[in-house]
């Protein structure tokens, strides 16, 4: 299916790691011109090079955080300034600060996440999304986390998981509220996605900050996997690593004009770990 989403300007916040990457690859080798808003500027130029060899649409990369405002102002400014438009939002921007029982997590670990994950969306959603609203089309796409659905995937990562349902229900309200204005606003729910390559996340991300550590390298996690005793794995109906492609494919699908009769929905993409 040709999602006929060639030319359409894509920003994905938190583009240069992992899902992210995988969503900033996919747009742009349907020929999407995307702006890759991250803190990591080594990361994020890694990402553009390798997009723009695919020669389909084109990619830069623009410093952003979304945890400032001003930063997300300068972030759509950017957009606007060097393809003219924007059509798309893939809110990606997100993390656990650390894997601990809620009781014991510090308060700045708190802030951290909730400055990260509901702050910058509400950024996102308010600059970005008003802009789709006065054009009159646009869609976002919430990154969230099967974290917010399933207890099991929250253990130990409750708090983070809480920020996630706040986008669940944030992305719901604003579906609702703005179906008229011509911009539809869905959730995508990641499970388990491992990078193919330890290359392809920042330092800043989750699988450098703590979870290669904890839960291997791809390549062992692969095999494990192969093998079946990793422990992510073990119960899926669907027993494989999930993938950044595996999030960017539905991006894409819920992005395009494709799924215009589609707005508010929640879709978690995890192998069946979650069937509502």
């Amino acid at each position: 299916m040709d999602l006929d989403i060639a030319g359409k300007t894509v920003i994905v916040t938190g583009g240069s790691s992992n899902i992210g990457r995988g969503c900033v690859l996919g747009f742009v080798a349907e020929g999407s011109n995307v702006i890759i808003a991250s803190r990591d500027p080594e990361q994020g130029g890694k990402v553009a090079e390798e997009a723009n060899a695919l020669g389909a649409g084109k990619a830069v990369f623009q410093q952003t955080d979304v945890t400032s405002p001003e930063s997300v102002q300068a972030l759509a400014d950017a957009a606007m300034e060097q393809f003219g438009r924007i059509d798309i939002l893939v809110n990606n921007a997100g993390g656990v600060a650390q894997a601990n029982p809620f009781l014991d997590k510090p308060e700045d670990e708190v802030e951290w996440e909730l400055d990260l994950n509901i702050r910058g969306v509400i950024h996102c959603c308010r600059i970005i999304g008003g802009l789709l609203i006065k054009q009159g089309h646009g869609s976002i796409i919430n990154i969230t986390s099967n974290s917010a659905l399933d207890p099991e995937a929250a253990h130990y990562v409750a708090h983070y998981g809480a920020t996630k349902g706040y986008v669940n229900t944030l992305t719901k309200a604003l579906a609702y509220e703005w179906a008229g204005t011509g911009v539809r606003i869905n959730n995508v729910a990641p499970g388990w996605i491992v990078p193919h390559s330890t290359e392809h996340a920042g330092q800043g991300s989750f699988w450098n900050r703590f979870g290669y550590e904890v839960y291997g390298k791809p390549d062992e996690m692969e095999e494990q996997a192969r093998t079946g005793s990793l422990p992510n794995i073990s119960d899926l109906p669907i027993k494989r690593l999930g993938r950044p492609e595996d999030i960017a494919n539905l991006a894409m699908f819920l992005a395009s004009d494709r799924a215009s009769y589609i707005t508010g929905q929640l879709i978690s993409v995890s192998g069946g770990a979650w069937m509502p």
